[in-house]
């Protein structure tokens, strides 16, 4: 009697083995997008805090990250920005260049979706977009004066 499988059985297995991928490819997408966003959650605290610091110096928020009367933040390691950073979202404000409005992490996301981003005298919101599964839709967090995140558009949705 010879031993060994059966092309049925092969067949079986590997079939078995395509199932359980298509589960859990999704499942492993969606954790890899809440572990990026997991960052933009301590960057954007990190910014909170800068702004505190800053109004508490000068009276009012600061409107850019860097340069006069900017906030003297950069993410952690940030050497130019884009795809050779550490960091994967885009923060800050859409107006001034890169390091200065805003600082551009590796997924390239640009900077004109931080639009809504302002600061003033009495209030300010900082934002941090990316398209952390790569479908062209970014995810946009925001958080304000109260260290309050909003998710202002759902990437992992």
């Amino acid at each position: 009697m010879k031993k060994g499988f059966i092309l049925v059985e092969l067949m079986i297995a590997v079939a078995i083995i395509a199932f359980l991928t298509m589960v859990a490819i999704p499942s492993f997408a969606t954790f890899m997008g809440k572990a990026k966003r997991t960052e933009a959650y301590a960057n954007l605290h990190s910014i909170y805090t800068a702004q505190q610091l800053y109004r508490a110096e000068h009276g009012r928020y600061a409107q850019s990250l860097n340069g006069p009367d900017g906030l003297g933040w950069k993410p952690q390691g940030y050497t130019t920005g884009g795809a050779n950073e550490h960091f994967n979202y885009t923060y800050g404000f859409a107006h001034g260049g890169e390091c200065t409005g805003y600082c551009t992490g590796k997924l390239n996301t640009s900077a004109s979706h931080l639009g809504q981003a302002f600061a003033n005298d009495t209030a300010f919101m900082v934002l941090a977009a990316a398209d952390i599964d790569g479908d062209g839709e970014p995810d946009i967090l925001a958080i304000d004066q109260n260290n309050v995140i909003t998710i202002l558009r759902d990437d992992l949705a």
